[in-house]
Parts: structure tokens; C-alpha cells; sequence
């Protein structure tokens, strides 16, 4: 998994041909999208997580944390609400839009092959990554999820297993979600003033609960000296009385390591 440099023109030219490709897909697929708000909210909650806006990360401005709590507030209404009727997908950036300046966003963190910058509309990925757990605690179906291929800061009081995230890229990198079930879906998601809240509800009081969890988690340096690090992500199903009624494989992560890990010795 060593890395492969790429010419900023190469870059450039990929990114325009994969937006083109999304656009078309979007507009001439056979695909239904889901669009509508609901003021009310549906009953039942179905999963729900919360995360916090600010963490503290080596070398990175707060300046740059601040300004991502203000892209949420912008990108935040867009999906508020919003229901996926049976039958219908849920595209991230198809109901937030492209993120620029013009309307209003700001420089966030953005990462950018291995390292990370300021870009406009930056920290959106913690909107997606939040959106693509509380979705893997329900009977929602997953389509499309992009990985980090990098691990770029150090865990820091992580509840979440490793690369059960979603990164997200306008347009080309998506998020998005199916409705296989007989019954509505609806997504809240809102802040207040630590935390970022996402939750999944429905119609009826589910049936089932889940557990998300990570198998065969290692870290080995590979033969050009850096360090990958690997896991697999599963899920638990039961039903309301506690009775495991399966358990599925979910996705598979690979994430080339920007920092120093701290390896265990081995027990001799």
C-alpha cells in the first residue's frame, strides 16, 4: 500500500471527470432520491449517536474547528428532516449541494492525501461519518461509502471502532443510503453547543437492535517502512427479547498510517 504521487493536473482532471460521472447518474439514472422535509417527527426512534464539535488534534488551528461548526450550521437544514420513503436513497451530497463560499461556507479541515489543509466547506465528513453509524444501527441499506485510505491523527478517547466513518468529497465521493423496509424513514440532525446529534426514526418501534463492532484490528509496517493499518467491521442483529439473530459482515478497512503507532512488544 505504498503511496502513489499524482500530478496536481492528474488530480485535477480525475476530479472533473468523476463529478461529471455523478451529475450524470443523478440526473439520468434510474434511481429515486429522496427530497422531502417533514416538520413533524415521525414516532419512533430507530438510532441515534452523538459526537463532539471540537476536538483537540496535533497541529491543527482551533480557527479551523470553529469554522467547520459553521459549515454544519449551513449544510446542517439541508437534511434536517428529511424522510426516505420505501423504495427511495438518500444522497449526502445530492440534498446538500455543492459547498462554496458563495453560500456562505468557510475554511474548514480538509484532508488531502495523507495530510490536511483548509479548504471551503471543510469538516462536512463529520456530518457523513455520523449519518453512515447511526445508519448501520438500523435495517437501512448502505450503497455507497467511501473509506480514509489515510489514518492521519492518533485515537484520542475514540468510542467508535476504526474506519467506521464515511468520508465524503463533493460530489463524487457520496453517501448513500436505501430504504428496503416497508416504512418511512426520517433523519434528524442538529447541534447544540458541544455536540453534533444525528438520529434515524420511523413509524413503528423497531424490531431488532444492533450492535456494530471490529474484528482482526492490526497495524504492520510494510516493507517501504511505513505503517498500514487494518480491520473488518461487523454488526450484530437481534431481536426486542436479546437473541443474536445474526452476524454480518459489514466493510473491510485499509488506511495507510501518517504517524508513529506505539507497537506493542511482543511477549517473548
Amino acid at each position: 500500500m505504498k503511496p502513489k504521487k499524482r500530478s496536481r493536473l492528474r488530480i485535477k482532471a480525475g476530479s472533473h471527470y468523476f463529478k461529471l460521472k455523478r451529475y450524470m447518474k443523478w440526473y439520468f439514472g434510474n434511481v429515486t432520491f429522496a427530497n422531502r422535509i417533514l416538520d413533524d417527527h415521525l414516532p419512533h426512534s430507530a438510532a441515534s449517536h452523538a459526537t463532539p464539535l471540537l476536538r483537540k488534534l496535533k497541529n491543527v488551528d482551533m480557527w479551523l474547528q470553529h469554522n467547520k461548526i459553521k459549515n454544519l450550521q449551513i449544510a446542517i437544514p439541508r437534511l434536517h428532516q428529511v424522510v426516505i420513503a420505501p423504495g427511495e436513497t438518500f444522497s449526502y451530497w445530492k440534498l446538500i449541494g455543492n459547498p462554496t463560499k458563495r453560500k456562505g461556507y468557510e475554511e474548514g479541515m480538509v484532508l488531502y492525501y495523507g495530510t490536511f489543509k483548509p479548504g471551503i466547506g471543510g469538516g462536512l465528513c463529520q456530518l457523513s461519518n455520523l449519518i453512515y453509524w447511526i445508519t448501520l444501527h438500523t435495517p437501512l441499506i448502505v450503497t455507497e461509502r467511501h473509506r480514509h485510505s489515510y489514518d492521519v491523527f492518533p485515537d484520542a478517547n475514540r468510542t467508535q471502532p476504526f474506519g467506521s466513518g464515511a468520508t465524503c468529497s463533493y460530489n463524487y465521493l457520496d453517501l448513500q443510503i436505501y430504504n428496503p423496509t416497508d416504512q418511512p424513514y426520517q433523519l434528524l440532525v442538529y447541534m447544540d453547543e458541544e455536540s453534533l446529534h444525528g438520529e434515524w426514526r420511523t413509524t413503528r418501534k423497531p424490531a431488532h437492535h444492533f450492535e456494530v463492532y471490529e474484528r482482526d484490528h492490526r497495524i504492520s509496517q510494510e516493507y517501504w517502512g511505513g505503517y498500514v493499518r487494518t480491520n473488518s467491521i461487523y454488526r450484530k442483529k437481534f431481536n426486542l427479547d436479546g437473541e443474536l439473530l445474526a452476524d454480518e459482515f459489514i466493510t473491510s478497512n485499509q488506511a495507510l498510517m501518517m504517524y508513529q503507532p506505539l507497537l506493542k512488544a511482543k511477549a517473548e
